[in-house]
Order: structure tokens, then sequence, then C-alpha cells
């Protein structure tokens, strides 16, 4: 089940950066997407990820804006991002980690790391090793240096050419990593690949960040950045916990005129939202993963807040666009343009960056 919820909350992340620009408008490939039913009786279902393209990623950002009316659009002010730990000491190999499915993976050089994730990516980075990673996946936004990367296709669709031509001496991704044919490819040639498992909460960062850190020989790099990391979601949680508000957030998937769906568990934002001092309206009614709604179902979940990735909103024609889909003006959060718009990769990459995000989002939700 855990394993289940962690893949929808990847799928989440890569259909909202790569699949968000407005060239292509149509639904993920799942029942759910096809057939709007009542949030009241939703059924639970598992959106598939459309095959993106390569060029449609995403510009970051690091703040997340909320509009309101009839009081001024907020923009919040980012939290300082943890800083990229100190390189005092050098990566400790060989090193014997385990990987997602149990197997004992040996790893002797990091020198050319080849990362298949964007919050993977992110973190190797944060840990002072940047300059090793010489190749990554499409979701690889963050920071801007990573935009310059060789790519080698989205985590989900990947290159196994375009990864063994880069040589590396490791290629680490998560269990959303695949084709499954193409990791094996890779693995053939000789080359280690160590995949872990998809974090996707703010409670499972500082295991993700410090199985990263050991898995690269910088332990101790990895606990100084994963107790900064979570000291600054603990700060965040207690600011929220200041207010009595208890908002009603529904976290929406928007690709065009055609595709808007809300949602649920497993779809990435619960934890976040939870953590705000909201309420999932998703989770409230069933909703795993994302699905289709209907005008009438979304006015019964009435939200207060609508929560969506930037470039999905601006697919839609941005705030106004989004009031024109049925029902979402007939709501609390459409009544008021309680619009909150935030870079995929920011808050949904459950990682270094995530206290800063929740701190946006906790001030963008709270009157």
């Amino acid at each position: 089940m855990h394993a289940a919820r962690a893949a929808l909350g990847l799928v989440a992340l890569t259909l909202a950066v790569v699949g968000c620009t407005g060239e292509d408008d149509s639904a993920p490939a799942s029942s759910a997407a096809e057939t709007p039913v009542s949030a009241a009786t939703v059924t639970p279902s598992v959106a598939s990820t459309p095959a993106p393209t390569p060029t449609a990623t995403e510009t970051p950002t690091s703040t997340a804006t909320a509009t309101a009316s009839p009081t001024p659009a907020r923009t919040a002010t980012p939290e300082p991002t943890p800083t990229e730990q100190p390189v005092e000491d050098s990566p400790e190999l060989p090193v014997t980690v385990t990987d997602a499915d149990g197997d004992e993976i040996v790893i002797e050089d990091v020198s050319r790391l080849v990362a298949l994730n964007g919050s993977i990516t992110e973190i190797v980075f944060a840990l002072g090793l940047g300059d090793h990673v010489v190749g990554a996946d499409i979701t690889s936004i963050y920071p801007p240096e990573a935009q310059d990367l060789p790519k080698v296709g989205v985590q989900i669709a990947l290159s196994a050419e375009g990864v063994i031509a880069l040589q590396p001496t490791l290629v680490i991704g998560t269990t959303f990593a695949g084709p499954p044919e193409v990791i094996e490819q890779i693995r053939g040639t000789g080359i280690p690949v160590l995949i872990i498992p998809d974090y996707n909460t703010l409670e499972a960062i500082e295991e993700k960040i410090t199985r990263i850190g050991t898995a690269l020989g910088v332990p101790r790099r990895g606990e100084r950045l994963a107790a900064q990391s979570v000291a600054s979601i603990k700060e965040a949680i207690a600011t929220a916990e200041t207010s009595d508000a208890v908002p009603r957030v529904a976290f929406l998937y928007l690709r065009g005129a055609h595709t808007q769906l809300i949602g649920g568990d497993g779809a990435g934002a619960t934890s976040l939202i939870e953590a705000a001092g909201g309420i999932d309206v998703g989770v409230e009614a069933g909703v795993r993963g994302f699905t289709a709604i209907t005008p009438e179902a979304l006015v019964t979940a009435n939200p207060d807040v609508f929560l969506v990735i930037t470039t999905g909103l601006e697919s839609v024609g941005g705030i106004d666009g989004l009031l024109e889909i049925p029902g979402m003006a007939q709501t609390t959060a459409g009544r008021n343009r309680a619009v909150v718009d935030f870079d995929a990769q920011y808050l949904l990459g459950f990682g270094p960056r995530s206290g800063a995000a929740l701190a946006e989002l906790i001030d963008a939700i709270h009157p």
C-alpha cells in the first residue's frame, strides 16, 4: 500500500514538471480521468502517466503566490534554502548499501553520477557533490546548474543508451525509474544502479537524505543536511499551530482545457496540506491518486483554497481561466479567488527546500 501511494506521488510530480505546458491537454490515461465522478462517492483510481516530451520542462521558482479577493495578491517570503554542505569529509568508499528490493549494492566510485529523479539531483547538489553529476532526467531542474546537464529522458521513460553513453560510475534513482528493461540493460553493462524507495512525504525526508548521503560515501554531510531540513519543517509547522483556522484545500492537476483532476491520498500534497493545518478535501472525499470530478461534487467539497502547480494554472489561462471551469467559481475558494500556485519540484520534491515550501504554503492558506 505504501509503495502504491509513493508511486502515485511520483506520478504527480512527474506530470506536473513535464506535463503542464499546455502543449498537450490530454488527461493522464486512467478511467478516473475519462469519467467524472462525484467527490462524495469517488471510486479510488490510479492515474498513469502520459509519455512526456523531453523539452516540456518547467522553469523553477522559489516562491508561491496566493491570490485572494478583495485582498491583494500575497507573495510569501521563503525561508533560507539549506546551504550546500561543507566538503571537509571526502567520500568514504567503498560502501555497501541496501536497495529498495533488499539487495546489497557495493558502491566504489561516485565520480560520475547520473541522477534519475529531480529530488535526488537536488539532494546530491546540496550534499556538495554537484560537480560529480554528469547527467540527469528532465525533472532535474533545481538547482539552476542542473538544467544544463545532459538529459537521459524522464524518470519513467529513460533512455538506456543515453545513460550508458555518459559512462557513469553510479546511477541512482527511485522505484519509479524505468521501464524495468532499461534499468536491467544499464546494469547489464556493469554500471552500478542504486534504486531507493520513492519518499514523497514530509516525514520521509530525513531518511531520504541520510540514505543518499550514505550511498555516496558522505554520511556526515547527509546527517547534517537532514537535520537542517527537518528543523526547517518543524519551524514551519510551529507557525501553523498558532492559527485556529483549518482551511479546506483542494489540490488540483490542471492540463489545458480538458483535464482538471483533484488529488487525494497518494497524489503528493496531503502531508504538506495537513502539516500546514489544512484539510485535504480529496482525501476527505475518498480520492486515491487523481480523479476527475463533477462540478456538483466540487461544490459539495467546497474548498477554501485551490492548490495548483504554476504551469498547470498557466495552461488554463491563469486564475480567470480556472474560474471558468464549471463548479470552480461556485466554491468558497472560487468566490474569494483563493488560488495558491507553486513550482512543481519546489512543492513536491520533498527534499532540502521542503521546509521553506511548507512555510510559504502556511502563509498562503491561513488568513
